[in-house]
């Protein structure tokens, strides 16, 4: 029986009669976190589901349902973490037991995140909206409309997924915040052959909303013209070039390489241990005039936005890099609290069975006065990336290696023939001081990222515009 909140409220899934109130929560925090600087109980429940269709038939359709908590105490630089997928009384007493290691803070706890009212996606849950009948039929539907593209297509892959989580954030000074937070995403993958030669084209779209614009035949309609265009041009590909040479990077999704190559060395934790490449630097040059780096959570219904962050803080737009100069980092409240600073709404976690650490909401370069085709014309001869797909990035050194999924020659200032195998090579702070053309194209990818940090994956957003980089090394394929 529930009788702490209506059936219509979705706190229902985290207190109940039989298990937990939400008197109880506040009681239970305030004696397990007593004499630390910071900490929460995080409650969390989440249900998800996901559709695989493949080789033209329904292969996996998983539904599961998960609640739960993460109790934290912070006490100077050290923290407490105990977590169960319980939501009781006893369980969060035996959490409790752990802050027993931290040391009694010598100073008064923290003072809670500021309140607000802004919500920037419905709580409606996605899933329980739309039949399972319904959802099936539609990767159908995709599936078919793919294959009666063109005779070429020998494989489509369509998934859709979709997930609905309702978090409280209770702290032992009686503050609380609550979330509720959906989640959808549409993948298409299609192969084509052509003469003996298979290549793959590949779109995916999303956001914090519900299915319905996913249900929209021209959106799911453009998502498998966009995953053609791609495996096409991808049949006529030739080997890539190797070498040192100028590079265009178009808007959108390649902004995945300033997230990884920039982003995370701008992340609070790893700038206060002084580990990456721009730590001290506040107030330096770190990059050419032009260059405005952003990131900001609180943009509505983009995959990588929040109310809320994970601690209760409101997301906000942080810049970051303004006109090529260093201007801050992304801060959780532990690494703004030891750095003197503020938090900036950047304190994240996979789920009630991880602690915060601060990551990337949407994080994004500015658009810029230059025209896109008057870049290519500057670019003389060199590659033009428009999509890539997995990379690798050293936060120490900046590092990053990055494959191309679509890229072509740039030669004599027009788009030449599409390549295959291309590589980026440099490093994060060198690429942001070759940048020698910003266009006025901005764009933010269309709800695709899943950003890994320290063992956990939360969603993510990039951007960028059109960027003329001069002098980036490409790791090709040509003999």
């Amino acid at each position: 029986m529930i009788s702490t909140a209506s059936t219509a409220d979705p706190r229902r899934f985290l207190y109940r009669d039989d298990g937990l109130s939400p008197e109880a929560a506040l009681r239970l925090t305030a004696d397990a976190l007593k004499g630390c600087d910071d900490g929460e109980l995080y409650l969390q429940y989440t249900a998800s589901e996901s559709f695989g269709f493949d080789d033209g038939r329904l292969k996996t359709a998983d539904f599961n349902t998960q609640a739960g908590f993460g109790l934290r105490g912070v006490s100077g630089e050290t923290t407490a973490f105990a977590h169960a997928n319980e939501l009781s009384e006893a369980a969060i007493r035996r959490a409790a037991e752990t802050m027993a290691v931290l040391d009694p803070s010598k100073t008064a706890m923290a003072p809670p995140p500021r309140r607000t009212n802004a919500t920037l996606y419905t709580d409606a849950d996605p899933l329980s909206l739309i039949p399972f009948a319904r959802k099936v039929a539609l990767c159908q539907e995709v599936d078919a409309a793919a294959r009666a593209r063109d005779p070429r297509v020998v494989q489509v892959s369509v998934s859709l997924a979709g997930s609905w989580s309702v978090i409280d954030i209770v702290r032992a000074d009686g503050f609380v915040a609550h979330d509720v937070r959906p989640l959808v995403r549409l993948n298409v993958q299609i192969v084509v052959e052509q003469n003996g030669r298979r290549e793959t084209g590949y779109h995916g779209l999303g956001g914090r909303n519900l299915y319905d614009s996913l249900f929209e035949p021209a959106t799911w309609n453009r998502a498998i013209d966009m995953a053609l265009a791609q495996a096409l041009v991808n049949l006529e590909s030739v080997a890539a070039p190797a070498g040192e040479m100028t590079v265009v990077l178009g808007p959108g999704w390649p902004g995945v390489l300033l997230h990884e190559a920039i982003g995370h060395g701008l992340e609070g934790d790893f700038n206060r241990k002084g580990s990456s490449a721009f730590s001290g630097r506040i107030g330096e040059r770190v990059a050419a005039p032009g260059v405005t780096v952003v990131d900001d959570g609180a943009i509505g219904e983009r995959r990588g936005s929040l109310s809320i962050d994970d601690e209760g803080t409101p997301t906000q737009c942080t810049t970051l890099i303004e006109d090529g100069i260093l201007k801050g980092y992304l801060q959780d409240r532990l690494n703004a609290r030891l750095m003197g600073v503020a938090a900036t709404g950047n304190g994240r976690r996979e789920s009630f069975a991880h602690a915060p650490m601060p990551r990337m909401t949407n994080t994004f370069m500015l658009g810029g006065r230059d025209d896109p085709g008057e870049i290519l014309a500057r670019a003389k001869n060199g590659i033009y990336a428009k999509s890539f797909g997995g990379g690798q990035v050293d936060i120490t050194s900046g590092k990053f290696v990055f494959s191309c999924t679509e890229a072509y020659k740039i030669e004599n200032g027009r788009l030449g023939a599409p390549i295959k195998g291309a590589t980026l090579i440099g490093d994060g702070p060198t690429v942001l001081t070759k940048v020698a053309a910003i266009g006025n194209d901005m764009a933010l990818d269309e709800g695709i990222g899943i950003c890994g940090k320290g063992g956990q994956s939360v969603p993510a957003g990039v951007g960028q515009p059109t960027l003329l980089i001069e002098g980036l090394t490409v790791g090709g394929t040509a003999a």
